[in-house]
């Protein structure tokens, strides 16, 4: 049987944390930051967890995660 591959757009923009949940960048800080407010980008800083359903795509794309 040969190795599955490892999405590499995966590979870049999600880990996995110990207990198995996938961990991403918080979204909403790409562009148009005059107007959210100093607190909402405050709060976008850091890593976020994925819900259930797109822990599960994303999961897919890495096989051995």
């Amino acid at each position: 049987m040969p190795k599955l591959k490892t999405k590499s757009g995966a590979k870049k923009r999600f880990s996995l944390t110990a207990k198995g949940k996938v961990r991403s960048a918080q979204s909403g800080k790409r562009h148009g930051m005059i107007k959210r407010s100093n607190k909402q980008i405050r709060n976008l800083r850091g890593k976020d967890t994925l819900s259930a359903a797109d822990s599960k795509i994303v999961k897919k794309f890495m096989p051995y995660g």
